[in-house]
């Protein structure tokens, strides 16, 4: 997992000022509307809190008051952006707190509380974009293996008869995450009847509850098969395609699946710092070497915006040029 950026500098906030921002109503009110009406994930939920009670600690803290949201200018957004600056953080730790505002904002003017932004035209401090990373067709094919890989090992090493349902249900998670582009969020949300075994299709709820119907391969859909089987009883429909125990009942959550692919990277000889949404990377990347459109690829991760999906072009472009300086003999 990435490190979260660190803390900015010490505002000299009043020991108060946490659970004075806790109680504005307005916070209150944006963040429960996040949860309830955005469904917005706990990680978003936690980010915009944090950044929006970090301003408000600051504002105590700089002018000796708590803000008043209907009456900030952006003069006082470029005071926080400079102090911001000054604490060091990297840039997509200021783009998400000005990604705060803006929501928040957007919110204010629907309840009608304000008419315009004050985080508008505001300009932000800009970097080279990073590239997504993802994993060899060859990679992929060694980690979608090392679950069975395992269990073939216990089997051999173990004269009881063992719980074989945990790698199996390890092997259906992976091939179903590479197999249709998944957020692990997504992937912890699917239930029984979301799957749709024979037109091999998958109901996916993404992000904001958007709903997508996503392909998935006959290896993921085997793997599923074969996890079912090991289970005391097939789950119905509307019980969690990957549960937590063999017993069913809880779904896998996101740090668990996170602690089992770092065994399997481990396993595989590959890093195991990598993550769950390399899998994502890995299947956006292959299809679009394979020769599929960015449109199809943006409908198939549930991207609200295609220049969101445009970074995976990046870098297919870039392994072609590689590709050709190494071999073309006049490159």
């Amino acid at each position: 997992m990435p490190r979260r950026p660190p803390p900015p500098p010490s505002s000299a906030a009043p020991p108060d000022a946490a659970s004075t921002a806790a109680g504005d109503e307005r916070l209150r009110a944006f963040l429960n509307h996040l949860a309830t009406e955005r469904a917005a994930s706990p990680h978003t939920l936690r980010n915009y809190r944090q950044a929006l009670f970090e301003f408000h600690d600051w504002h105590r803290g700089q002018r000796g008051e708590r803000p008043h949201w209907t009456r900030l200018q952006r003069d006082d957004f470029r005071a926080y952006l400079r102090f911001l600056g000054r604490g060091r953080l990297g840039r997509a730790a200021i783009q998400l707190r000005f990604s705060a505002f803006r929501s928040f904002y957007r919110f204010l003017i629907r309840r009608g509380d304000v008419e315009q932004t004050p985080v508008r035209q505001i300009s932000l401090p800009r970097g080279a974009r990073r590239l997504p990373k993802f994993l060899t067709v060859a990679q992929l094919n060694a980690l979608l293996a090392a679950p069975l890989r395992e269990l073939e090992a216990r089997r051999a090493n173990e004269t009881a008869a063992i719980d074989a349902s945990g790698c199996l249900r390890d092997a259906a998670i992976l091939e179903t995450l590479y197999s249709c582009g998944l957020r692990i969020s997504e992937l912890c949300g699917l239930r029984v009847g979301d799957l749709d075994l024979v037109g091999q299709q998958v109901r996916v709820q993404g992000k904001g509850r958007k709903e997508r119907l996503a392909p998935i391969g006959a290896p993921a859909l085997e793997a599923i098969r074969l996890y079912w089987q090991a289970l005391p009883a097939t789950p119905g429909p509307g019980d969690p395609v990957f549960a937590r125990a063999a017993e069913g009942g809880e779904p896998v959550y996101p740090r668990l699946v996170q602690l089992r692919l770092k065994h399997y990277l481990a396993a595989a000889g590959l890093d195991p710092a990598l993550t769950p949404h390399k899998l994502r990377h890995s299947f956006a990347t292959h299809l679009l070497d394979a020769g599929a459109d960015l449109r199809s690829v943006q409908e198939l991760l549930g991207h609200a915006h295609l220049a969101t999906t445009q970074v995976y072009t990046h870098v297919t472009a870039d392994r072609l040029k590689r590709a050709y300086d190494e071999a073309h003999p006049r490159a």
